[in-house]
């Protein structure tokens, strides 16, 4: 994983609990469907943070090893879906699992893919693949099509310390393309959308790594700057922001 992305969410850990968005149940239809990965498979989910991917598999009864470098992360994965029984949360990077060699029938990765190092988590996802044993990276792609969704992204950009470094459209199909090689890559898209009204939208800003905090400096501009887009296209009092959510998916 790149250098401080193991703990740039610390101190965001609130926020990102409450407000970054889920990810559509038919993911696991899909993955089901598609590569018979049923409930008796064991996954392993990499960069795996509070648990939001990890509990979309095991809410419908499978195991998962949630690997996830970030103690605050972690502690909160714990607390908030400890209660699972095929939940196995464990210390571990992507490029340094510990998870035993041929061992896990399928290893996602929620949101976290652009912060790995490409070549030694390939590496790493073979060892701990059984034969057949597939991979499927997932984003939630905040789409920028509306008028509110392009000054939203303004915003950011204006008020972002390294958005567009970090941002995960930097991994593109050409990347992931790479990174199955020689195998092929299956791309399916699934729609997404959270609705917020303003407090909700503000956590769901302060909650991406790349934005100041909510002690920061240049924090209080950012909100007030949020709060004039809110109030310029906000409905009944709430705004809406719609994603595709990306699945590449396939074996290596």
């Amino acid at each position: 994983m790149v250098t401080n992305s193991t703990t740039r969410f610390s101190n965001r850990v609130e926020d990102y609990v409450k407000y970054r968005p889920g990810y559509p149940d038919g993911i696991v239809k899909f993955l089901h469907d598609t590569y018979g990965l049923t409930q008796d498979k064991l996954i392993a989910d990499i960069g795996a943070g509070t648990g939001i991917s990890t509990e979309l598999f095991l809410k419908k009864g499978y195991r998962v090893i949630a690997i996830e470098p970030n103690l605050e992360m972690r502690e909160k994965a714990i607390e908030l879906i400890g209660s699972y029984n095929g939940f196995i949360p464990q210390n571990g990077t992507a490029e340094n699992t510990g998870i035993k060699s041929s061992t896990v029938n399928a290893v996602i990765a929620g949101q976290a893919f652009h912060w790995f190092d490409a070549e030694k988590t390939r590496t790493e996802f073979k060892r701990i693949l059984k034969p057949n044993g597939i991979v499927a990276l997932i984003w939630n792609e905040r789409k920028t099509t509306s008028a509110f969704e392009q000054e939203y992204d303004q915003l950011i950009i204006k008020h972002g310390n390294d958005y567009v470094k970090v941002d995960h459209r930097n991994i593109d199909t050409e990347h992931i393309a790479a990174f199955f090689n020689p195998e092929p890559v299956h791309l399916e898209v699934f729609s997404n959308k959270q609705v917020f009204d303003f407090e909700g939208l503000k956590g769901r800003l302060l909650s991406s790594s790349y934005m100041p905090t909510r002690e920061d400096i240049g924090s209080q501009p950012m909100i007030d700057d949020l709060q004039a887009l809110f109030d310029k296209y906000q409905q009944d009092g709430v705004i809406v922001i719609n994603y595709d959510t990306k699945v590449y998916s396939g074996r290596l």
